[in-house]
C-alpha cells in the first residue's frame, strides 16, 4: 500500500505527453513473451514513462495484471480495467495471470525505484539518486535527464549529475568517458572507486586510462583520511573502555596492592545487573525501556560494589599482606563467581539492548561513522574518571583512604577505622567495575567469560600508569588504546597485541615505577 502511494504521489505532478503515451501494445509487450524481451519493453517505457505506465508497473509488481486473449487487463478492486484508457472491461473466463519470475521482478522494481526521481518528496528524489548513483543503468537515462531539469534541490542536483556520470562511464564515445572520470573523482566512495577499477579493467583509450588512475587515486586519498580518523576514534573508545576497567583496579592494587583477579568477573557482575534490569523494564515498564540505562548505572554498580564488599570482609582482610595467597584467593573467587553466573543466567551469552538514544551514529565521512552507543561510553568514562578523582581529593572518605593506604599505623593512631576504610575502599573499586561491565554491555554480548577478555589489559594499563597513579591510569589507558588500534591497521589484531606486550615488558624493564612514581619522603636504598 506504501509503495502505491508513493507511485500516486509521484506521478500525480507528471504530465502524460501525448505523442508517447502508453499503448496497449506496450502493456502486452511488458506481459508476455522471454524475460529479454519483456525487460526490453521496460527500457522502452522507461525513455517516456507517462502515469499510465507507472500504474501498469505497479501493477505488475502487485501480481494485478491478466492477459486476456491478446490483451492485457489491470486489476484493481475486483474490477478489470483497461491499462491504457483506465474503462472498466469485461474479463473472460480464460483469462490468465501474468507471472513474473525473480529477474523480472527485480527490474521491475529497479523501475518504480528510478521513478522517484520525479517525486515531490524531496527525501524519496534523494534515495532514488542515491541508488542510481550505486547501480547506474543507461536505460534510465532519459528518465534521469528528465529529472535534472526539473530538479531543485542543488544537493540532489550534484547527486544526479554524478549518477548521470556513471551511467556515461560506458557510454561508446570518448569525450562522455573521460568527462565521467573526471565528474565521479569528487564522490569518494569505496562504490564509485569500484566502478572506476571495473571500467579500468576494459578501458582501451589512453587518456581515459590516465583520468581513471588519476580519479582513483583522488578517491583513495580521500577516503584514507576516513580510515585514518575511524581508527584514531576506535582507539580513543578502546581507551574509554580500559580507563574504565582499569580505574577499579588503580584503587584496588594501585592504592591497597590487593591483585585481584576477580576484577574482571566484577565487570561481569556489573554487565549482567545491566541484563537484569533490561530485562524488568522490557516485562514490566516496557514504555519506560528506553530509560532502562539510568536505572542500570546505579545497579551495576552497587552490584558489584556489595558483592567486593562481602568478598573482602569474608576474604580478602585475612590476607593483607600476603600478594600471593591474595593472587590465589581471587582467582578461585573468579571461578565461583562465573559458575554462579552460569547456574542463574545461563552459559550462552545474553544480549543487552541500546535505548533508542543511544543507536544510531554521526556520519561524518562517507567512510567515517561515530556511533552514539560508543560517544556516550567515552563521555561516561571521563564522567566516572572526574567522580573518582573528586572524590579521592576532595572528600573526608578519600582523606582516609589515602591517610589508610599511605600510613596504615599512623592513621589507625589518629582514630581512623582502617578495617571499615579498606572494605569501602574495596567497594569503590569493585563498583567501578560493575560500572565498566554496564558500559561493555552496551558495545557487545554479556556473557560468563567478559571479564577475562579484559583482565590482562587493565593491570598493564595500571603498571604501566604508574601503581596507585590515577593520572597514569589516564594516559597508559590512552597510550594503549590508540597504540592498539593503529597497530592493528598494520600488523593484524594478534601481531598489535605481541607488539604492545613486548613495549610494555621493555618500558617496564627501563622504568619499573611507570610512567607516574609514587611520591614519598624518603626513598629506599
Amino acid at each position: 500500500m506504501f509503495r502505491t502511494l508513493v507511485i500516486t504521489v509521484v506521478w500525480s505532478c507528471v504530465v502524460s505527453a501525448s505523442a508517447h503515451a502508453f499503448t496497449p501494445e506496450q502493456a502486452r509487450a511488458l506481459s508476455v513473451g522471454d524475460v529479454d524481451s519483456r525487460v526490453s519493453a521496460l527500457q522502452q517505457v522507461l525513455k517516456q514513462p507517462d502515469d499510465k505506465a507507472v500504474a501498469f508497473l505497479q501493477a505488475l509488481a502487485d501480481d494485478a495484471v491478466k492477459m486476456d486473449g491478446n490483451h492485457a487487463v489491470l486489476m484493481r478492486d475486483g474490477k478489470a480495467l483497461d491499462p491504457v484508457s483506465g474503462t472498466e472491461v469485461t474479463l473472460s473466463d480464460s483469462a490468465e495471470d501474468v507471472v513474473n519470475n525473480n529477474r523480472m521482478r527485480g527490474e521491475i522494481d529497479d523501475a518504480l525505484s528510478a521513478l522517484q526521481l520525479l517525486s515531490p518528496d524531496v527525501a524519496l528524489r534523494l534515495k532514488a539518486a542515491q541508488n542510481l548513483l550505486k547501480q547506474p543503468d543507461t536505460s534510465k537515462l532519459a528518465m534521469l535527464d528528465k529529472a535534472l531539469a526539473q530538479e531543485t534541490d542543488d544537493a540532489i542536483k550534484a547527486l544526479m549529475q554524478l549518477a548521470r556520470a556513471a551511467m556515461l562511464l560506458n557510454s561508446e564515445h570518448v569525450s562522455e568517458r573521460l568527462n565521467s572520470a573526471q565528474i565521479l573523482a569528487l564522490n569518494k566512495t569505496p562504490d564509485t572507486e569500484l566502478l572506476l577499477n571495473q571500467r579500468l579493467s576494459v578501458e582501451e583509450d589512453a587518456q581515459v586510462r590516465a583520468q581513471i588512475k588519476d580519479s582513483v587515486q583522488a578517491i583513495q586519498a580521500g577516503l584514507r583520511w576516513g580510515e585514518r580518523l575511524g581508527a584514531l576514534f576506535t582507539g580513543i573508545s578502546l581507551a574509554s573502555v580500559l580507563l574504565l576497567i582499569a580505574l577499579g583496579l588503580a584503587i584496588t592494587y594501585g592504592l591497597m596492592g590487593v591483585i585481584n583477579m576477580a576484577h574482571g568477573e566484577l565487570m561481569m557482575v556489573g554487565a549482567y545487573a545491566t541484563y537484569s534490569v533490561q530485562a524488568f523494564f522490557r516485562h514490566y515498564l516496557p514504555n519506560a525501556f528506553d530509560a532502562y540505562l539510568l536505572v542500570a548505572v546505579p545497579a551495576s554498580f552497587l552490584a558489584a560494589a556489595l558483592v567486593g564488599a562481602v568478598l573482602e570482609r569474608l576474604v580478602l582482610r585475612h590476607l593483607y599482606g600476603r600478594p600471593l595467597e591474595t593472587l590465589l584467593a581471587t582467582s578461585g573467587i573468579s571461578l565461583v563467581l562465573m559458575q554462579g553466573v552460569r547456574s542463574l543466567y545461563g552459559a550462552q551469552n545474553v544480549g543487552v539492548e541500546n535505548p533508542s538514544w543511544m543507536s544510531g551514529g554521526v556520519q561524518l565521512m562517507v567512510n567515517l561513522s561515530l556511533p552514539y552507543n560508543r560517544l556516550v561510553i567515552i563521555g561516561f568514562a571521563l564522567f566516572v574518571l572526574i567522580a573518582m578523582t573528586l572524590l579521592i581529593g576532595k572528600t573526608r572518605l578519600g582523606l582516609f583512604v589515602r591517610g589508610v593506604t599511605q600510613n596504615r599505623p599512623m592513621a589507625s593512631a589518629l582514630g581512623v577505622n582502617t578495617a571499615r576504610i579498606d572494605t569501602y575502599a574495596f567497594s569503590l573499586g569493585c563498583g567501578i567495575a560493575g560500572l565498566a561491565g554496564c558500559a561493555l554491555s552496551q558495545i557487545g554480548n554479556v556473557g560468563p567469560d567478559l571479564g577475562q577478555n579484559y583482565i590482562v589489559d587493565a593491570f598493564m594499563v595500571v603498571v604501566l600508569g604508574g601503581v596507585g597513579q590515577l593520572a597514569g591510569t589516564v594516559y597508559a589507558a590512552l597510550g594503549l588504546g590508540l597504540m592498539n588500534k593503529l597497530l592493528e591497521g598494520v600488523t593484524g589484531a594478534v601481531l598489535a597485541k605481541i607488539a604492545v606486550l613486548v613495549f610494555i615488558i621493555i618500558f617496564i624493564q627501563k622504568r619499573p615505577q611507570g610512567l607516574f612514581a609514587m611520591k614519598g619522603r624518603s626513598a629506599e636504598a
